[in-house]
């Protein structure tokens, strides 16, 4: 199986966050690669049975390039896909979801959510990521590995 994490990153912890799911996704048995969203041509993505997309939370949605980057997703072969959505957020009520977002564009566009979208807890506008996220989804790619290989 193959898996591509797509991400936008600002400050650093949304990139953190994807390589640390693919670090898990790889240890699960998945050939995966793990690039930026504005460096994505979409025609690639039929070559791959699985696509992570993720982004920071800003103004209670996507950032500009998570936007372009999933519209785009409409011209692209992805129905039918294994797909998961994350983010980076604050820990607030009314931070809003990135990740819940990208996971509606997702579905909108046929791709199959293997497991439901997921938000990494950022503690500043910059950062740091909060204590431990890493591991957690690192351990969210291992799962994911798993849910993936037994469908």
């Amino acid at each position: 199986m193959k898996a591509l994490v797509i991400y936008d990153s600002l400050y650093g912890n949304t990139e953190k966050v994807a390589r640390a799911l693919a670090s898990g996704m790889r240890e699960g048995g998945i050939d995966v690669e793990c690039v930026r969203a504005n460096t994505v041509d979409v025609g690639t993505l039929r070559a791959y049975d699985m696509i992570v997309i993720g982004g920071p939370t800003h103004s209670m949605g996507l950032s500009d390039t998570m936007k372009t980057f999933t519209k785009q997703l409409k011209e692209a072969a992805v129905k039918n896909k294994q797909a998961f959505a994350f983010d980076t957020k604050y820990d607030s009520r009314f931070a809003g979801s990135a990740g819940k977002k990208i996971e509606q564009r997702m579905k909108q566009n046929g791709m199959k959510v293997v497991v439901p979208h997921a938000s990494a807890i950022v503690l500043g506008k910059e950062g740091p990521l909060k204590e431990g996220t890493e591991a957690q989804f690192k351990q969210i790619g291992t799962e994911l590995a798993r849910s993936a290989l037994a469908s």
